[in-house]
């Protein structure tokens, strides 16, 4: 099976013109090894996240979010679809999370000093599960607090169409940094592509995160991501999909929060209207009244130029 190995995974932007790592066919498996957020920096509780002794941390933009890739789809061409498979995701023995002053939306906080006075680290353990491997295993957040490792990739999507677009603070049309936690195994990620070839690039694996991922970090760990590569030929989508098992999902990011719900709504409008025969009345009508129609805020933290994430999601048994 071909792989990325982990030191190769050491990308910071989505860019064009990098030679491909991978050449990969249509359904063939292959996995990428990655880095954490903080490419390996964060190991232990003692370490604070002082922003100096982070390597490239003090870059501009800093060097975070390292990325896998690009790897190279046989046969996929501007103007095609790009459908990501991600089969397991196998996180390694624990993950961290990190805050400090001036950072996240408490980090000038009058209120609890502690949380903008102090840098903080919190390493979290993970205990396997019944297979042997933390794909079905525990984060262990404290003595009293545990729950399921639920992983996904937080930073994935092609090359851009023109632009050059770091993986810290990049998103798109094209995927980049949106912590989506529905990009997870099981589900397939819907993205066009832009280049001869797509160039797909994948980091940022997360084992766990609550909705907005409110402080900026959250548990932030290496991974094994196993996945391959579908193509749906001149098929153009206005943003980012996400095909679950028992739903569907259309992405937005933008700023303010309110724009990226309407803007999702409308791209799962589009959806329903242009692939599953709703008129544009049933579909307007539906998601203002069905009950299980939601709206995921997957990202909305105050880090850089980082837009609110958001997906419009609807439950398969309402579609024909």
């Amino acid at each position: 099976m071909q792989r990325i190995e982990r030191e190769q995974a050491r990308k910071y932007a989505f860019d064009w013109e990098d030679e491909p790592l991978l050449s990969v066919a249509p359904g063939e498996t292959f996995e990428i090894e990655t880095y954490d957020a903080s490419t390996g920096y964060f190991t232990r509780a003692g370490e604070p996240a002082l922003p100096a002794r982070r390597p490239g941390f003090h870059r501009s933009p800093p060097l975070t979010n390292p990325i896998g890739g690009p790897v190279y789809v046989k046969g996929a061409e501007p103007g095609d679809l790009l459908i990501v498979e991600l089969e397991t995701i196998t996180v390694e023995d624990f993950s961290w999370i990190a805050v400090g002053p001036r950072r996240g939306p408490l980090g000038e906080s009058t209120r609890w000093p502690e949380l903008s006075s102090d840098y903080t680290t919190r390493i979290f353990d993970h205990a396997p599960g019944p297979s042997g491997t933390t794909r079905d295993g525990t984060l262990r957040f404290n003595d009293r607090i545990s729950w399921p490792i639920t992983p996904f990739v937080g930073t994935l999507g092609v090359a851009p169409d023109r632009e050059v677009t770091t993986s810290g603070d990049g998103q798109g049309v094209w995927g980049g940094n949106l912590d989506i936690r529905d990009a997870a195994p099981g589900n397939r990620i819907l993205l066009p592509v832009f280049h001869p070839g797509a160039l797909f690039y994948l980091g940022d694996v997360h084992a766990s995160q609550g909705d907005t991922e409110f402080t900026g970090t959250a548990a932030e760990t290496k991974a094994t991501v196993r996945l391959r590569m579908r193509l749906k030929k001149n098929k153009r989508i206005p943003w980012m999909r996400i095909e679950k098992p028992d739903s569907i999902v259309a992405v937005y990011a933008a700023r303010p929060l309110d724009y990226a719900v309407e803007t999702a709504t409308y791209h799962l409008m589009d959806w329903l209207i242009t692939e599953y025969g709703f008129t544009p009345t049933d579909a307007y009508l539906l998601v203002s009244t069905c009950p299980d129609f939601r709206i995921n805020v997957y990202q909305m933290c105050r880090l850089g130029k980082l837009d609110p994430v958001a997906g419009a999601e609807l439950p398969r048994r309402y579609l024909p």
